[in-house]
């Protein structure tokens, strides 16, 4: 009788008992990581060389976010590392480093359908479900700022092992307790004697690893004030040196004897069933006669040029002109059209309700429209991969986020298995989420195998635009009854938004086509598409409704995701209530929020950071506040409107994201985040005409420069809650800041991103 996986699970689900056991059953994984000459390997995480250095395999893709440096820190601290001699290795794609805390959060995209006898993921003891399918999957998605949540537990227990190791390394040469032996700046220490960690690397290795691991009681924080400015990092980055000097390898980087180039034009997005979109005629004789040019190849929607050199393939493709043949092309219109029609129907389905239903469900008397447009991602890196096929086999250097879905891409367009791809993890020059798609590996690997040749594609910036898929659109209408003191008695949020994160899911799990994938979801409540709808104020009934659109543009995510438009309604929605109330905008929240201490506090702070002035006419101040997960933010945006358009000048943000374990890369996310916010809040909202958007240059987008970039306060919380992640919280608060801002600057109300509906 052969007894398969899959058997023993069916066998075992009437019960749920044999299931659940041979689901809780330890498992092994072949270690990933290969030690080089004089290296040692310490488990999955940590390599140790004879000279001392120690490599800490990070299994997240580095993009600007600072994940080289936090992951390494946490080992170098647990361990007793010198900084100075900490390295990074991109990890392989390996069980060992499954994101079991994202495979638990997108677990309605992977499982939605629960087995018989298999309790839901909430009510499992140790998400044992979500760690099972993310190590089968080899789940290490780099999304949702979950790489402190997902790997600081398991880095502590390696280096905590590799530490006892090296002092029983230590303790044996100099017959001592191992337990007597003080480990710190890469070197044992005992009663005057010491040893480096490369003199003891080799013996270290062939001890066996204490279990459980021994962890230095408290793990640090830094504190707020702790390094005033000026002052040297404790822990600086490690990418920065490199990045600076130009020497850090991106993708676009690569060079393989032998290797041709490849640029690429794509057919208009079309979405919805029956829409197709395909080259159908391109002018090759044009071409030919261009030096260095090779060839083209068509795949499905697109079509490459080969050269010596990328600029004589792009040369190539202007010269010749593609063509394509296009049945659904998509435009704004038809997707203003789409929102509206699901906001008129009375098809919605409630995904949250607190208090009285009957007070949310009827007449109330403040109702106000919020809308969104898609928005672009505008990353300064472009598409950009490797590929080398042969005999069966592919090589894949890549940026991606999603590097396990990026292998079976590539495997599927060339017909071998995923386990025939060789994937090298590269780094990214920015993504936001847009590197979670994995289309340009899939048509690198074809370019590979088409040429017999290593192939490097890179796309042009127009093309960034033109193919790739925006941030989902939205429609709100934010209802709300006030009391008889002028605060909230009822609040209801309908919001009329496509399925979009599930979308997402339906394409990177079940390997949908994006028109598949819009039709699989069409009419289907999702509330992480309305992530953050829910006010953090005390209100006695509060209701949000999803209406879904049946929208033919593929969407994706975004940093801030659902958060970037639903803080701006609820934000923009309860400063009008305010100040239809008469009252001020601060201690109008602040009367609402006795049940988030924290977010309070946030508030009370940034109004002294800001020398809030109660946000009357004329000041040009506006405040918003936000909460993601475990994370706070208040923030006071000062901005103004002349004839050069809108000027943000100052944002003031206090931030509470618990513990910070490096607190210059927490401010630099905060930053960032809000830098990357004010681009969403005026600009990066391009048009739609026949499948094309009507912008397709960087400059179009109204990007802010570095000229346009305010002054901007961030000060932090000290706490020692568990850490929250930075880098989405100032993404969704500014938008509403700013929009107050400019009504407290104009009198117009902007009710419309990016803000250009000016409304009495």
């Amino acid at each position: 009788m052969k007894l398969s996986r899959r058997g023993v699970l069916i066998g075992g689900l009437a019960g749920g008992g044999l299931a659940v056991g041979f689901l809780l059953r330890p498992r092994r994984f072949p270690l990933p990581l290969e030690p080089d000459r004089d290296e040692y390997a310490f488990g999955a995480w940590i390599k140790i060389a004879a000279d001392g250095v120690v490599s800490v395999a990070v299994p997240q893709v580095e993009m600007g976010q600072g994940v080289t440096t936090l992951l390494p820190q946490i080992v170098a601290w647990e361990l007793g590392a010198d900084w100075r001699q900490v390295a990074v290795e991109p990890a392989p794609v390996s069980a060992h480093y499954a994101n079991t805390v994202l495979a638990a959060k997108w677990a309605p995209f992977w499982a939605p359908q629960w087995l018989p006898g298999v309790p839901r993921l909430a009510e499992q003891p140790d998400g044992y479900l979500a760690r099972r399918w993310a190590q089968d999957h080899r789940f290490n998605v780099t999304a949702d700022g979950t790489a402190q949540a997902a790997y600081e537990a398991p880095l502590r227990a390696a280096a905590a092992s590799a530490r006892a190791l090296l002092a029983q390394a230590a303790a044996a040469r100099w017959g001592v307790a191992a337990e007597a032996c003080e480990v710190s700046q890469g070197l044992v220490h005992h009663a005057g004697k010491v040893l480096s960690f490369g003199a003891l690397a080799a013996e270290a290795a062939a001890f066996s690893p204490p279990d459980p691991p021994p962890l230095r009681p408290d793990f640090p924080a830094e504190k707020p004030g702790e390094f005033p400015p000026g002052a040297p990092l404790r822990y600086p980055r490690l990418d920065l040196p490199s990045k600076v000097d130009g020497s850090w390898v991106f993708a676009g980087d690569v060079r393989l004897p032998d290797m041709l180039r490849a640029s690429i034009r794509h057919a208009p997005l079309v979405g919805g069933t029956g829409a197709m979109a395909e080259v159908s005629d391109v002018g090759e004789a044009a071409a030919r006669s261009l030096r260095g040019f090779r060839r083209f190849v068509k795949g499905k929607g697109w079509i490459a040029a080969l050269a010596d050199d990328w600029w004589s393939a792009e040369t190539a493709l202007v010269r010749a002109q593609p063509r394509y043949r296009v049945i659904g092309a998509l435009d704004s219109d038809a997707i203003d059209n789409a929102l509206d029609g699901a906001m008129r129907s009375g098809e919605a389905e409630r995904i949250h309700l607190a208090g009285d239903s009957e007070a949310v469900d009827g007449l109330l008397p403040v109702q106000i429209r919020y809308e969104v447009a898609p928005a672009t991602h505008a990353m300064i890196e472009t598409a950009s991969a490797t590929a080398r096929y042969a005999d069966g086999r592919l090589e894949l250097w890549i940026g991606t986020q999603a590097p396990e879905a990026a292998r079976a891409a590539a495997a599927q367009a060339v017909g071998i298995g995923s386990g025939d791809v060789v994937l090298y993890p590269m780094a990214l020059g920015g993504s936001f989420d847009r590197r979670l798609e994995c289309l340009h590996a899939a048509q690198v690997a074809v370019l590979a195998k088409e040429a017999e040749r290593p192939v490097q594609l890179t796309w042009p910036r127009g093309e960034e635009f033109r193919a790739a898929f925006p941030r989902t659109p939205a429609v709100a209408v934010m209802a709300a009854r006030p009391d008889a003191e002028g605060g909230i008695a009822a609040w209801r949020a309908r919001v009329a938004v496509p399925a979009s994160a599930c979308e997402f899911g339906r394409r990177m799990f079940a390997g949908d086509r994006p028109g598949e994938a819009i039709a699989a979801v069409a009419g289907m409540a999702d509330p992480q598409a309305l992530e953050g709808a829910v006010p953090p104020y005390a209100i006695p009934a509060v209701a949000v409704d999803h209406a879904p659109a049946a929208i033919d543009l593929p969407t994706t995510r975004m940093r801030g995701n659902a958060h970037g438009y639903t803080a701006f309604f609820n934000e923009s929605f309860v400063d009008e209530l305010a100040h239809r109330a008469g009252r001020e905008p601060l201690s109008y929240r602040m009367a609402m929020l006795g049940q988030d201490t924290r977010l309070a506090e946030c508030l009370q702070r940034v109004a002294t950071l800001s020398e809030w002035g109660g946000g009357s006419d004329n000041s040009g101040q506006g405040i918003a506040c936000h909460g993601i997960g475990e994370g706070r933010i208040a923030l006071v945006a000062s901005a103004r409107r002349d004839e050069n358009g809108v000027r943000v000048d100052r944002l003031s943000a206090v931030v509470d994201i618990g513990r910070i374990v490096n607190l210059d890369i927490a401010r630099q996310q905060i930053e960032g985040g809000l830098v990357f916010g004010i681009g969403l809040a005026l600009g990066c909202a391009p048009r739609y005409v026949g499948g094309r958007p009507d912008s397709d240059r960087l400059g179009e987008m109204a990007l802010p420069v570095l000229a346009d970039c305010p002054r901007i306060e961030v000060d932090f919380i000290e706490s020692d809650a568990d850490p929250a992640d930075p880098g989405e919280l100032g993404v969704a608060v500014v938008a509403p800041a700013i929009a107050n801002a400019l009504y407290s600057a104009t009198g117009l109300r902007f009710r419309r991103l990016p803000l250009f509906a000016e409304e009495l």
